[in-house]
């Protein structure tokens, strides 16, 4: 599973997500989202042991 952090122009991260169309969403919603990187696979396993990345989300 691909998981991918968002940041927004100061570098800081501001969501972490599952899919692209999740991505999306955000941007939609208004989320500052100026960078996309994916996650690397020892990263990513947080996000599978603590829930869904949506978690992060508080807007989501």
């Amino acid at each position: 599973m691909t998981y991918y952090s968002c940041f927004d122009q100061n570098g800081n991260i501001i969501a972490r997500c599952q899919t692209k169309e999740d991505i999306n969403v955000l941007k939609k919603i208004g989320r500052p989202i100026m960078k996309i990187k994916e996650m690397k696979k020892e990263e990513s396993v947080v996000c599978s042991l603590t829930g869904s990345p949506s978690d992060y989300n508080e807007d989501y």
